[in-house]
């Protein structure tokens, strides 16, 4: 046993004076809005730090707050701010909730591409999503039942969605929800009389983007607060962040970190 012992510590010597090291595991998980951002961000991270495996996964916001919580994830992405109870839960299991903002999103209302409807007002996607609103003939479009696509509760952007758009309606209970905008995005790209919201960071040309009270969503639109549909994304720790975790936020902060904001085309705080 003692044989084996200095055998080890041996051997982790050696590392060490070689400049070796055990790989350390980041594990991140939470929002579909902000996975994009983390993925792309986490192979670059790795490249320049050999030594870290960072593991990314998007299961929603609030799952990926309670996962912090619970201890089973390092850093938590958010497309919202924690909530009250949220803070509140972590405090009981010795978790203080400090939240990180590295990105801006806009979220927007998508449609398939053959309809002939290009702009709409909020009153409008209120009216859409809480039932008021039932045909596209009623917008100007055909005369044909709209099929409405939304998030679930779960999700940031829903939540976003339901504050900003909804203004506490409830969502119509005939509406499709999906569990991520990639989803979204798939949904209404199939379905000719869909219409749902999505990240800026998701918009594809299977789907149309549509105006809101005649404004396009944009970088400069969604900085300037002209765009009334924006939020902050976020990485949330346990308190003040060290070590890898500290080096892979300060990585998102830095130049090379929002320029890959940018390049997943969503808005770089910077």
């Amino acid at each position: 046993m003692k044989k084996s012992i200095t055998i080890l510590l041996t051997i982790l010597f050696v590392c060490s004076i070689m400049g070796l090291s055990y790989a350390e595991d980041l594990r991140i998980d939470g929002s579909t809005t902000v996975l994009p951002i983390t993925q792309r961000a986490a192979e670059v991270f790795m490249k320049k730090n050999p030594s870290v495996k960072v593991f990314v996964s998007g299961s929603g916001s609030g799952t990926g707050i309670k996962a912090l919580i619970d201890g089973t994830t390092n850093i938590a992405t958010s497309s919202r701010e924690a909530k009250d109870k949220e803070v509140a839960s972590g405090k009981g299991k010795g978790i203080t909730l400090t939240g990180h903002k590295i990105a801006l999103d806009g979220i927007v209302p998508i449609m398939h591409p053959s309809m002939k409807i290009n702009d709409i007002t909020i009153e409008q996607l209120r009216d859409i999503y809480n039932g008021k609103i039932k045909r596209w003939k009623e917008l100007g479009g055909p005369d044909r039942p709209i099929t409405v696509v939304s998030r679930d509760t779960s999700s940031g952007t829903y939540e976003v969605w339901e504050e900003k758009i909804l203004k506490g309606d409830r969502v119509r209970p005939d509406a499709l929800l999906v569990a991520s905008n990639g989803q979204s995005v798939q949904t209404v790209s199939q379905n000719r009389f869909a219409i749902g919201y999505i990240g800026i960071g998701y918009i594809e040309k299977s789907v149309k983007v549509l105006k809101v009270n005649g404004n396009s969503a944009s970088a400069k639109s969604v900085r300037d607060g002209s765009w009334l549909v924006a939020r902050p994304l976020f990485m949330y720790t346990n308190g003040k962040p060290a070590g890898v975790i500290a080096k892979f936020i300060d990585f998102m902060l830095s130049k090379d970190g929002q320029k890959i904001v940018n390049e997943v085309k969503y808005v770089s705080i910077k």
